[in-house]
């Protein structure tokens, strides 16, 4: 009997082998084209109801694909402050997937989010070769808590628009949110790591920056 993609992966998060983040994004793509169409557009609002609660780390890895995947226009802006919405939830410790109407109604083609994720294969398949559960602390509810006040860091950057703000942020949440999907705690940390470590060298290293181009410019 074939699971529908929310049933997959309620099946993945339950059970003790957790299922491959590709099969579940391969679940979903098939579920949404199925109900859509390959050329219909999807709200972000449907997105999330076809996710249910039960997968905030597909949510994440799904809105993160396009802000660190090059070439990809649009998208990101479109989704950068739902992630920053879902980063803070996750810090308040809710389970359920909450956005005001605004943001709900925010759409794109499924032919895009089916691009997007294709696009993202080969580099989630890279995490998602070595990934296994450890660390589970970081994948816990009191976990993910904490992981979800340090990814608000990284989703802040995505919103800047400004030059290399938002592709190696994004990189890091998607990283961290196969971690969560795999239960890979180390992998949540090397995400965390990622973006945390570059927001910080922005911070620290644009100013310098800034203050050198007025120098040169003087």
């Amino acid at each position: 009997m074939r699971l529908s993609a929310s049933e997959f992966m309620s099946d993945t998060i339950h059970s003790a082998a957790p299922r491959k983040t590709t099969a579940l994004l391969d679940a979903l793509v098939a579920e949404v084209i199925a109900a859509k169409g390959d050329g219909a557009t999807i709200t972000l609002g449907e997105l999330i109801d076809q996710l249910k609660e039960r997968a905030i780390g597909l949510v994440l890895l799904i809105l993160a694909l396009p802000c660190c995947l090059p070439f990809v226009y649009g998208v990101p802006q479109a989704v950068a402050l739902p992630m920053l919405f879902f980063a803070g939830q996750m810090a308040i410790g809710r389970r359920t997937l909450w956005l005001p109407e605004n943001l709900r109604a925010r759409s794109f083609q499924v032919a895009t989010l089916k691009d997007i994720i294709d696009r993202g294969r080969r580099y989630i398949g890279w995490f998602e070769a070595v990934a296994h559960p450890r660390l589970a602390a970081l994948t816990s509810p009191t976990g993910t808590t904490i992981v979800g006040a340090l990814l608000l860091i990284p989703t802040a950057s995505i919103l800047v628009p400004l030059p290399l703000t938002n592709t190696v942020p994004g990189a890091g949440v998607a990283i961290a949110s196969v971690g969560l999907i795999e239960r890979d705690g180390l992998l949540v940390l090397f995400g965390l790591l990622v973006g945390l470590v570059w927001v910080a060298i922005l911070v620290i290293g644009g100013p310098a920056a800034i203050y050198w181009l007025v120098n040169q410019v003087r």
